[in-house]
């Protein structure tokens, strides 16, 4: 990003752990710091358990932080109050990964969307009320006759659009999407990530893309964080991390990524790089960097000694003791 570029989130060394009884403790967000600025997507992708969606959600206030800090336009996210807090939470919207579970089945869908609308005021009348939902509605697709329907009507697909229309009702700047495509048919996956980049074009959108699919991150992503159990392993521009990826980690997911092309396929499968040993467990985790387990070029220190993010090219940061 261009040092002219605005910050818009600013995670710095971010920790959130769940206490499991007295003894243990789960650290699913270990120290993870990044920025997001003003329009861009950045990309937050890992294998299931990573903790990308409770960074995601943390980032929001939705979950206290354990340790670090989270300053959205300047402002400490965590300490904010009253009105201050009420406007954050007209200003940041999130995307749940679930259309089945996010939405009340005993809600209509003109309700689901004007609740935002209702909460924060931002209709005069009931027919202004109308009108924004019926704008809402056709804006992903679908018409004022949903409107009255409840969402066990609608398919998986329509039920996510209904979601998205109802974080986009209160006209936020910030959005977190979490893993918004991943219950989605194939067929329906590319539609809807179409639509969430011309809405960031139109609405001059900033995204959070929470994800584990690694072939649609990088067609919305400009700029890609990779977690692995809680911590960062690599951030860097979404070009340059799929077509020069630095940490083990990364590496092994990429040659992991199917490619249509059978001919290719099957080379590329000849390539991939398996990966082998034992999951590091996220309770209690000791020093050494956490996919020590795993990782092939793997030495002693990486076993004791914990690597930082450092800056390898413009850009480009990886936590890793192999040079």
């Amino acid at each position: 990003m261009s040092e002219k570029a605005t910050p818009v989130l600013e995670v710095r060394h971010l920790k959130k752990y769940f206490p499991l009884g007295r003894r243990h403790t789960l650290q699913a967000v270990d120290d993870v710091s990044f920025t997001i600025y003003e329009g861009e997507t950045f990309g937050l992708v890992g294998e299931s358990g990573c903790g990308k969606t409770t960074c995601g959600r943390t980032c929001l206030g939705m979950y206290e932080k354990t340790g670090g800090e989270v300053r959205y336009r300047g402002q400490d996210v965590h300490a904010l109050r009253g009105k201050a807090l009420k406007a954050f939470r007209k200003d940041t919207q999130l995307v749940f990964q679930d259309p089945y579970a996010s939405l009340d089945p005993r809600m209509t869908v003109s309700d689901i969307i004007g609740e935002g609308l209702d909460i924060h005021h931002l209709a005069a009348t009931p027919q202004e009320r109308a009108h924004r939902i019926y704008e809402l509605l056709e804006m992903v697709g679908l018409n004022e006759e949903h409107a009255n329907r409840f969402v066990h009507e609608f398919s998986g697909g329509q039920r996510q659009r209904i979601g998205i229309a109802r974080a986009l009702a209160v006209s936020p700047r910030f959005l977190v999407l979490d893993e918004p495509i991943s219950a989605l048919d194939v067929s329906i996956q590319a539609q809807v990530v179409n639509m969430l980049m011309d809405f960031q074009k139109n609405l001059k959108l900033t995204y959070l893309f929470v994800a584990h699919d690694l072939a649609m991150v990088k067609v919305i992503a400009s700029r890609v964080g990779v977690m692995y159990l809680g911590v960062l392993m690599e951030i860097a521009p979404s070009e340059e991390l799929y077509a020069q990826p630095l940490h083990p980690y990364t590496q092994a997911l990429l040659s992991a990524i199917p490619i249509p092309d059978p001919s290719v396929e099957k080379e590329r499968k000849a390539q991939r790089i398996p990966l082998e040993g034992e999951v590091q467990s996220p309770i209690d985790v000791a020093p050494g960097c956490r996919f020590a387990s795993r990782c092939r070029y793997a030495t002693e220190a990486c076993r004791h000694q914990t690597p930082v993010l450092e800056e390898r090219s413009p850009g480009h940061f990886v936590a890793c003791l192999k040079k």
